[in-house]
């Protein structure tokens, strides 16, 4: 969730103000934006989907990451904190950043009104030029839906929306519930 910009800065003057900051921030082209607060909806659905995707990697060679873990697109220099990230491989760190994820294969991104336009456009063109990942996942925390983006080739991406059912992760050969991912334990107390 990206607000307005807090200054511009090189990136090592970024990791060491990263570093330093109570909260975190996003890199981009050499602006620093500190990130806004979530709701707790949103929240509760990063923390969900964390704990889904773990359970559901038990014994695979993957790791899960929180939206503490920075991702660095080395293309065009953008860093940002996705709700949740998925490596399927050795971890490479990016080359300027020891603490960025410079491989993912899944990103997963829980929307809300602020930044859904960013995560859509702007962010998700700079995903695309990763070129471990395999699928972009959009999370909506104002209904029960669910949309994939997952490479289909070279510069392609096919497209899938989940309402109902399972949402398929095929990169991870996963199958999450969604009913599980959007199940509200105090909704049926008064």
């Amino acid at each position: 969730m990206v607000a307005e910009p807090v200054r511009e800065m090189s990136y090592a003057e970024y990791l060491a103000f990263e570093e330093a900051a109570e909260q975190k921030h996003e890199y981009v082209n050499g602006v620093v934006y500190a990130m806004a607060g979530g709701t707790l909806e949103h929240a509760r659905l990063a923390a969900r989907l964390g704990a889904l995707l773990g359970g559901a990697l038990a014994g695979k060679p993957c790791d899960v990451f929180s939206s503490d873990a920075r991702v660095r697109v080395a293309a065009t220099g953008r860093s940002t904190y996705p709700d949740a990230t998925v490596v399927c491989a050795e971890l490479v760190r990016a080359e300027d950043d020891p603490e960025a994820i410079a491989n993912p294969t899944v990103l997963v991104e829980v929307l809300s009104p602020t930044t859904e336009s960013s995560d859509r456009g702007e962010k998700w063109a700079h995903y695309q030029l990763l070129p471990s990942l395999h699928e972009y996942v959009l999370v909506s925390q104002e209904e029960r839906r669910v949309e994939i983006f997952r490479r289909s080739g070279p510069g392609e991406w096919s497209y899938r929306v989940v309402t109902d059912g399972a949402v398929e992760l095929e990169s991870l050969s996963v199958s999450l519930d969604l009913e599980a991912l959007y199940h509200d334990p105090l909704a049926s107390r008064d």
